[in-house]
């Protein structure tokens, strides 16, 4: 039971980012901020609790010189920290944001008037002597 939700959040977590980022980017406020942190903590605190433990496999071993060398674990935690964390759930939620925050502001650059580029197409003459 406690891998269901990280194993969901493979095939559906990126939608939901998608979603929480757009919502994020259309309304103004904490309450989408918060729901785009407490979503993703429950599948991504169970798949971190598995990468970590046990803690054995993070001991350092010592390499021929005596000195400690980095855990073989290490490389395994940083991918999947990559893959799990920033590709399914940071990068997702990335695209929502600036997309639509991008396309909010193509629009809103669409709807204000722009003053003519050059002179004017019938500039009307006026003479020195008139007043």
């Amino acid at each position: 039971m406690l891998m269901l939700p990280a194993l969901l959040w493979v095939p559906f977590g990126p939608f939901a980012m998608i979603a929480l980022g757009v919502w994020c980017a259309s309304a103004p406020g904490r309450r989408p901020r918060l729901w785009s942190l407490l979503v993703p903590l429950i599948p991504v605190a169970a798949s971190a609790i598995v990468m970590t433990f046990p803690l054995s496999r993070w001991d350092r071993p010592v390499l021929e010189d005596g000195t400690l060398g980095t855990p073989e674990h290490l490389h395994d935690f940083l991918g999947y920290l990559a893959v799990y964390v920033g590709g399914i759930t940071l990068l997702p939620w990335l695209l929502g944001y600036g997309i639509t925050r991008l396309a909010r502001f193509v629009q809103a650059r669409r709807r204000t008037p722009r003053p003519p580029l050059g002179p004017d197409p019938d500039p009307t003459p006026t003479h020195p002597d008139a007043s």
